[in-house]
């Protein structure tokens, strides 16, 4: 099958890659770029594992054509450190023992991102609502709706 030339801007890189048509973005990332924190647990949009930010809009990745990319802006989780510095969420995370198994746990960490970019301060509810489309099967959500609020809290004591 034919290869498509991309050119993206990745995690504030610009990037270029070739890609079949019919791969999406969830299995170029892993597969061809190399980038494998998103996570691929249903592969057909339904639990969230591999939520990125396509244009600062939470998707899934693996309901996206990588070609579908092209000229636009994605952000996975590998863009939040910097270096040995976790991002909020991340430290938040693991202080609040957020996770287990770590298959959902980037998909989370970036839907929470894409909330706490919109809503600095949001309630119980918008985060369970901001996260409805995540699915855990290893931990209650209760730790990881902590972790939300502790980041959330954390980061407008930074500001």
């Amino acid at each position: 099958m034919s290869r498509t030339h991309v050119s993206t801007i990745l995690n504030g890189v610009e990037t270029d890659f070739l890609c079949e048509p019919r791969q999406s973005l969830l299995e170029v990332l892993r597969d061809e770029i190399g980038l494998t924190g998103a996570k691929e647990g249903c592969n057909n949009g339904n639990c969230g594992a591999c939520a990125v930010h396509l244009d600062g809009r939470v998707v899934n990745a693996c309901c996206v054509l990588a070609v579908e990319t092209q000229g636009r802006t994605v952000d996975t989780i590998e863009s939040l450190a910097h270096g040995d510095q976790l991002h909020p969420l991340q430290d938040a995370f693991l202080q609040e023992a957020a996770l287990q198994c770590g298959i959902c746990t980037p998909g989370f960490i970036m839907s929470a991102k894409a909330l706490l970019d919109q809503e600095p301060n949001p309630d119980e509810q918008r985060i369970r609502f901001w996260l409805s489309g995540n699915l855990c099967r290893c931990t209650g959500y209760d730790k990881i709706i902590r972790a939300v609020q502790r980041a959330a809290a954390e980061m407008q004591e930074a500001k």
